[in-house]
């Protein structure tokens, strides 16, 4: 049968720049096999997903043919940079018809920015139909730079300050989340817009909760977790545990130690990933901190914190004996992340949602900015011992944006190794703050340009601001109760997170 060519094989469609990898350096020889394997490969898969993390750490994608992405995969792809200007609700926070003065002068007029493919987070997707796999880009301006409002830079910059040193980071994931069985299938769309989102999905709790732990509890997640979990591990994430939580359907799933990019990249993926899976399942995952499920306990993010010495692969937290606490140097390491809490905090805990766990009710949230050897009530706790001693940082919530959050944890850690945390007692440094907004005016009065750079800490200043404007417009016709979770905040993260 005769079949007519549509396209013009002159021209490449959207690429970022013919041979954009070669011509400005960003492979490594790793990257560079990888690529190879994967162009060998590209006969058997009909589309790919190629991703990146947002600055709220929300997944932006576009699905493109295999055989489109056999050019993007060398060229880049240009992509608007629209994602990075929006707050959690889509209001455009950051102006980019005129002054946005945020130092990107690309993104005036949304002038693309071109994303990248990394090759070695190629994965290949389960499930029928269309053969699909997910690979995760990083962002450039068009003459090849990293773009300062990339979230995935912030992390290789300080990984390469590690790196630098001679030092590598190990971490463990410990996530919370919700399991809900979906009550029907609205969209949710009935008075969305620009700067407001629709009803949240209604659902129903999986269970009663609160018997932590319980097998039987377990079971009614189970058939959702278990293949999860195999899914997940034929992948190749090291998932360690699918474990029931305190509350009515609540999940922790943990995984072993890993690299920091990978790490990140892994929770990355590992949310959407469940939400789909759920998703398809009938039902509802959710990784907003505390939603408004009757009895719902608020969900964490532990984030296990080592440092090793890359040559010998020795750990530098671990000290002699089993009671012998942390070494000299952990304890320089966690003096940074207690110095700069305040200044980063953000970072880990960006939701207004996110504080509804920091409250006084909850025995053992992580409000006090402490150190205690094998103590749960303490925001940092010393774990383990010997080649395994490490620092479980309790505050971060499972929303955060899993670049920034690791991103800060190393680079607070690191400032304390190098001995340039001490910039005298800061206020309020005992405690954590109470509130996005509390948060918010310690970020914009802080030292969080160091990490971020000038560009990024400006706008994201810009959007967390636009969300507790927001916030705090609906709440003064609302009057909210203090302790209880709004529908403004059920509203504007169940879905999304």
């Amino acid at each position: 049968m005769y079949s007519r060519s549509w396209s013009a094989p002159a021209t490449e469609g959207s690429v970022g720049s013919h041979a954009f990898v070669t011509e400005h350096g960003l492979w490594d020889d790793a990257r560079s096999a990888a690529a190879e394997r994967i162009e060998a490969g590209l006969d058997g898969i009909d589309l790919v997903r190629l991703v990146w993390g947002d600055p709220h750490g929300l997944v932006r994608s576009k699905t493109l043919t295999a055989r489109a992405f056999g050019g993007v995969l060398r060229n880049g792809m240009n992509y608007s940079p629209g994602p990075f200007l929006k707050d959690t609700a889509c209001t455009t926070a950051v102006d980019y018809r005129g002054e946005h003065g945020i130092g990107v002068d690309e993104i005036a007029g949304l002038g693309n920015f071109v994303l990248v493919p990394d090759p070695l987070t190629f994965l290949v997707l389960p499930g029928e139909g269309a053969r699909t796999a997910w690979v995760i880009g990083d962002e450039y301006l068009r003459d090849g730079r990293p773009h300062p409002l990339s979230s995935r830079h912030v992390l290789h910059r300080v990984l390469d300050r590690y790196a630098g040193r001679g030092l590598t980071p190990v971490l463990g994931l410990e996530v919370e989340w919700y399991l809900a069985r979906r009550l029907d299938d609205e969209p949710g769309n009935e008075g969305n817009g620009f700067g407001l989102q629709g009803p949240a999905p209604r659902v129903a709790a999986m269970n009663a909760g609160y018997q932590f732990n319980l097998d039987a509890a377990y079971d009614t997640v189970a058939p959702v977790t278990d293949p999860l979990a195999l899914a997940l591990l034929g992948l190749g994430l090291p998932v360690r545990s699918m474990e029931h939580e305190m509350g009515p359907g609540q999940v922790e799933t943990t995984f072993d130690p890993m690299s920091a990019l990978d790490t990140a990249d892994a929770m990355l993926f590992f949310r959407v990933f469940t939400k789909r899976w759920c998703a398809a399942r009938g039902l509802h995952a959710s990784f907003m901190s505390q939603p408004a499920i009757a009895g719902a306990d608020p969900s964490g993010w532990h984030l296990n914190q080592s440092v090793l010495e890359t040559a010998t692969g020795r750990n530098i937290f671990s000290a002699e004996g089993l009671s012998a606490g942390l070494s000299p140097t952990s304890k320089a390491y966690a003096e940074g992340l207690r110095d700069w809490l305040r200044d980063l905090f953000l970072l880990s805990v960006p939701t207004v949602n996110g504080y509804q766990r920091l409250g006084t009710q909850h025995a053992l949230s992580p409000t006090r900015v402490s150190l205690g050897l094998e103590s749960r009530t303490a925001m940092l706790r010393v774990v383990g011992s010997g080649a395994g001693a490490h620092i479980e940082n309790r505050v971060g919530e499972p929303s955060a944006n899993p670049y920034l959050n690791i991103a800060a944890q190393l680079f607070a850690g690191l400032e304390g190794l190098e001995g340039g945390s001490g910039d005298g007692p800061r206020e309020g440094s005992d405690t954590v703050p109470q509130s996005l907004r509390e948060a918010l005016e310690a970020f914009t009065a802080g030292r969080a340009a160091r990490l971020l750079g000038d560009p990024l800490a400006a706008c994201l200043a810009r959007l967390k601001e636009s969300e507790v404007r927001r916030y705090g417009a609906w709440a003064l016709q609302a009057a909210p109760v203090p302790g209880q979770v709004t529908e403004w905040e059920q509203r504007e993260y169940f879905a999304a997170f």
